[in-house]
């Protein structure tokens, strides 16, 4: 039993075989347009449609909440990425703090939230290519577009294997080259933004905004097993927030981790917070959420609803270029999970190699086949809410990670620390537990029959395998 909770020595980037090593080619603005390349996208540009089904005007609210408890883990991930600057995320800050065990699971929940979050993202992306071709007068065969509906339609969503596949390739290209694309891609981003709330805004209507809690706030069921409600609603726009935690994964890559992760995880936060409540404002005023909360595309949808056929064209035109800065911020963190995991024994060691660029390009290849299948079978709703359950699991294990951490070495350097620890990270807990509830049953059923699969895996196979075993 003692080996279950035994705890990884987490050594330097410069320690690891010469076939592991990650080159160190990032600094502070690379990794805050990571992170806002990861946050602003698919929670804004897409999910803010099933948010408003489901909670109506209140989804604001909604945003509010769910950036709130994403704050809060993200000054835990702070502490951690600066005091353990190593690749990794949660798994690696829970191997060295809670045990070989909790690693396991967070590792394994991390697998099924990055994998889930770029299947989501390239789903969303779709939906925006799909518009911007119909504005050209070039439209893709509808099963082309979409995979398998609830009525039973069968398809194939053929634009998100595409993107996927571009952005993988860029990856294995270069992380110094994909850096400099995803930090023009978000300022394309940012700026597109700027022109929906420019254009929307003048059309705000208070009348929009009632009834402002159609759902009431806590997450109710409905008929059909969705939660309704502003918490429903929450569960489902976390997802819009959590990109900050792929920075932690690019620690080995970092030149300066224990100053520039911090910069990176807490401003990147900030800014899309702001970012998001004016976005979301003008939405839900400019138009009646019933108008657009089915649509894969609902701010360009929004724009055509107001007259503004040009410029939702651009809009439509400027997300599907820009969505990808969340693909490859995902993918990137994807590929960084599993070649630690890979280093540490519980995944073949092979797949720790990195290429002549220093990028994991095997690990990257197999991650991108094993989302641009999910990508293509899966509906948009369902996959974001089992990624949320992942990330869940991550962030209460950071946020205990703190609190362990500060008990057993009080004394340990901490180049970044928690303000109020003692109230920050339980909060974090709390906020992270509520919003599982949150979830649909379907969901949390899932996740638990993934976890209990994975447990198994552990026990039979990796355990034996890891590094520490030998």
């Amino acid at each position: 039993m003692t080996s279950l909770f035994r705890r990884k020595i987490v050594t330097g980037a410069e320690e690891q075989p010469e076939a592991h090593r990650l080159a160190r080619t990032l600094s502070w603005p690379h990794l805050v347009a990571l992170g806002v390349g990861a946050i602003v996208g698919t929670g804004i540009l897409t999910l803010i449609g099933v948010g408003a089904d489901r909670a109506g005007p209140a989804v604001l609210l909604s945003f509010a909440v769910a950036g709130l408890v994403c704050a809060a883990a993200a000054l835990c991930y702070a502490e951690m990425a600066t005091m353990i600057p190593a690749s990794g995320s949660a798994y690696t800050y829970s191997y060295a703090t809670l045990g070989e065990v909790i690693a396991w699971v967070v590792g394994w929940s991390l697998i099924l939230e990055y994998s889930l979050v770029v299947a989501t993202v390239a789903v969303g992306w779709s939906g925006y290519a799909v518009g911007f071709l119909g504005g050209l007068g070039i439209h893709l065969p509808d099963w082309l577009t979409h995979g398998p509906t609830a009525d039973g339609a069968i398809g194939i969503n053929l634009p998100a294997i595409v993107i996927i596949a571009v952005v993988a390739g860029l990856l294995m290209l270069g992380t110094r080259e994909s850096a400099r694309i995803n930090s023009a891609l978000v300022v394309l981003k940012l700026v597109t933004l700027t022109l929906f709330v420019a254009v929307a805004l003048p059309h705000f209507d208070a009348a929009n905004l009632h009834p402002f809690t159609p759902y009431g706030f806590a997450s109710t069921p409905g008929a059909d097993g969705v939660k309704y409600g502003v918490m429903g609603a929450a569960a489902i726009i976390f997802f819009a927030f959590y990109g900050f935690d792929a920075i932690s994964t690019a620690a080995e890559e970092a030149k300066n981790p224990e100053r520039d992760l911090a910069i990176g995880i807490v401003g990147s936060m900030v800014a899309c917070t702001l970012i998001y409540m004016i976005v979301a404002a003008a939405a839900v005023g400019a138009l009646s959420y019933t108008r657009f909360s089915d649509s894969a595309e609902p701010l360009a949808l929004i724009l055509r609803e107001i007259g503004q056929e040009r410029i939702a064209t651009i809009v439509a035109a400027s997300a599907a270029i820009a969505l990808p800065t969340v693909l490859l911020a995902f993918l990137y963190g994807q590929s960084r999970i599993f070649l630690v995991m890979a280093r540490d024994g519980f995944l073949p060691a092979s797949l720790a190699r990195v290429s002549s660029r220093g990028t994991p390009a095997r690990i990257t290849a197999i991650t991108a086949i094993l989302v641009a299948v999910l990508a293509a079978l899966t509906p948009l709703d369902m996959i974001a809410s089992l990624a949320n359950a992942g990330t869940l699991c991550a962030f209460i294990a950071v946020a205990i990670c703190v609190l362990v951490s500060r008990r057993r070495d009080p004394d340990a350097r901490r180049p970044f620390r928690t303000p109020l620890p003692w109230i920050v990270a339980p909060f974090a807990v709390l906020g992270c537990l509520y919003l599982f509830v949150s979830l649909q049953a379907v969901t949390q059923w899932s996740f638990l029959v993934w976890n209990l699969f994975g447990l198994a895996v552990y026990l039979l196979y990796a355990r034996r395998r890891a590094t520490l075993s030998r």
